[in-house]
């Protein structure tokens, strides 16, 4: 149960409350700095870096800062949410409130406070389709090994999964079981991706196009003159190949989807996108889902639920969803919401 006291205090049963250690700013800098490329192409430059754990591209015009600065200032950014969230870091911030779960309270910062109210509105959006909880029956599945877990094993996992769970009072988060684990995976690179803009916006920069791995957002028109942008959308059975283009003046662009990461098992595909209703990946015979929305976050919050939900659910969230547009690519064909046409480049 999520606690809102009114009272004047949070109702901790004398809890201690723990600062977080300091999360590895430095030495994921460094790694983000590394990997980085900064290009001149035309009107514009191109900043490209391996952070995430994926590939980032930044492709802005800025006539009155200089386009190292700019590109200093998007690094260290990304570097610093990298460090502090990521959970695949054992110093993150992240890992650090997953490592006092059934403990004491984690005190969190104004900037924490705004992801986790994020988290909030990823289970409102998506009617509980999607939950940062679900990290327990995650870890069960081996992508990678190609392991099945048991009925028993997921059982368990489930157990420890539902937002609803989450404590939390200004200031302080707690994970109240052993064993229960967030991750921001959902909401995270997607909210990287509107902050960059953000970032760039407050720089100067008037044309700009950011893409996280596919999760895009664009700030005023190309540099070149074009009227908009063209987003290609990659072909789920045939990777590195679009199959279509958007024509995108502003906005975001988010495509989820399982099929670059999954494994075959008897006679059955396990992709990497989990249901964190069934503790198991989804069975929707979707390949991808691509979303276009007024920001990235929302964009790829609904791209994910609508992998889950499969066709015809998936279709009525995005109808129901103001501003919202896309299409969900299965084996059998495209299903897409009545105005996607409109952004399809001809």
């Amino acid at each position: 149960m999520t606690t809102r006291p009114h009272d004047g205090g949070p109702k901790d049963g004398g809890l201690p409350v723990a600062a977080p250690r300091p999360w590895p700013i430095a030495s994921v800098l460094a790694r983000v700095r590394g990997s980085s490329r900064l290009v001149e192409q035309g009107n514009a430059n191109e900043l490209t870096f391996a952070a995430m754990g994926t590939q980032c591209r930044v492709q802005f015009a800025t006539p009155r800062v200089g386009a190292r600065r700019v590109s200093d200032a998007v690094l260290e950014w990304v570097a610093g949410f990298e460090a502090k969230y990521s959970r695949f870091l054992d110093d993150s911030l992240v890992s650090q409130i997953n490592a006092a779960a059934g403990g004491p309270w984690m005190a969190l910062d104004p900037e924490a406070e705004r992801l986790v109210a994020l988290c909030d509105q990823l289970v409102f959006m998506t009617r509980g389709i999607l939950d940062p909880t679900a990290l327990p029956v995650i870890r069960l599945w081996d992508w990678k090994k190609a392991r099945i877990p048991t009925d028993a094993e997921v059982a368990s996992g489930l157990a420890l999964v539902g937002w609803r769970q989450v404590q939390r009072v200004p200031g302080r988060f707690r994970l109240p079981r052993a064993g229960m684990a967030i991750d921001l995976g959902g909401v995270g690179k997607e909210y990287a991706v509107d902050q960059v803009i953000l970032l760039l916006a407050q720089a100067g920069v008037v044309s700009a196009l950011v893409d996280f791995g596919a999760d895009v957002r664009v700030l005023g028109l190309p540099s070149d003159g074009r009227p908009a942008w063209k987003i290609g959308l990659e072909d789920a059975l045939r990777p590195g190949t679009p199959w279509t283009h958007l024509v995108l003046r502003d906005g975001a662009v988010a495509t989820s989807g399982d099929y670059l990461r999954g494994f075959d098992a008897g006679g059955r595909r396990y992709g990497h996108i989990v249901d964190p209703r069934t503790g198991r990946p989804v069975d929707q015979d979707v390949l991808a889902a691509s979303v276009f929305a007024p920001s990235c976050t929302q964009a790829g919050m609904l791209s994910t639920a609508a992998c889950v939900l499969g066709p015809v659910e998936g279709r009525r969230l995005l109808e129901s969803s103001p501003g919202v547009h896309g299409c969900i690519v299965t084996r059998k064909g495209t299903v897409t919401t009545s105005r996607f046409h409109e952004f399809v480049s001809t």
